[in-house]
């Protein structure tokens, strides 16, 4: 199962005077990704490279190192680590000493994986989205089912006989729900899965 992170997490180190900051978070989408990243990044730092991995989604940046030798081996780091919805962002202080691209490749990877192993984390549970139309008589028993299986109601629109609910659940209790949703109601709801 694949995990994200459940806070920000940081890491920082020195290597031959240079100082690399390393500063991970969660993210929902690129948009949110990159909107992270103009929000942090130093400004006066000498090199803000990235990586981010929100599903088949990816995208990493070397700012200025030599090609392959910071943002490559961030995402590898957060791909190494099962991690997903995660973005990367390693910080550089250039202190006066060389590293050539293997030292580099090592320092900005190093650095990302170690901040991403020593960070908090969670595990992603996949959802499935549906609309459900029910009768006014049911919404005692279907809200104590929604609660059971761990389901939110993400919208609610009332109706002449009832109401329409936009719910989300976790994939794996899908099917359960919806049978246990069809013996509660005998039958009288409207189940429509979102495509």
């Amino acid at each position: 199962m694949a995990e994200t992170l459940s806070a920000e997490a940081r890491f920082e180190q020195e290597i031959k005077g240079s100082r690399f900051l390393a500063i991970a978070v969660c993210v929902t989408s690129p948009e949110d990704a990159l909107e992270w990243l103009r929000a942090v990044q130093v400004a006066d730092a000498t090199h803000n490279c990235w990586a981010y991995k929100i599903g088949g989604l990816y995208r990493f940046n070397d700012d200025g190192e030599p090609g392959g030798s910071a943002g490559r081996p961030i995402l590898s780091a957060i791909e190494g680590q099962g991690l997903d919805r995660v973005v990367c962002l390693v910080i550089r202080w250039y202190g006066g000493t060389k590293l050539g691209v293997g030292g580099l490749v090592r320092a900005y990877g190093g650095t990302a994986a170690e901040c991403l192993r020593l960070a908090a984390r969670d595990p992603i549970v996949l959802r499935k989205s549906f609309r459900l139309e029910l009768g006014f008589e049911f919404l005692g028993p279907a809200h104590a089912l929604l609660e059971q299986h761990s389901a939110h109601k993400r919208d609610e629109q009332w109706q002449p006989q009832g109401v329409l609910w936009h719910v989300d659940v976790p994939e794996d209790r899908h099917a359960s729900l919806h049978t246990a949703l069809t013996d509660a109601t005998r039958g009288q709801l409207i189940w429509n899965d979102d495509d």
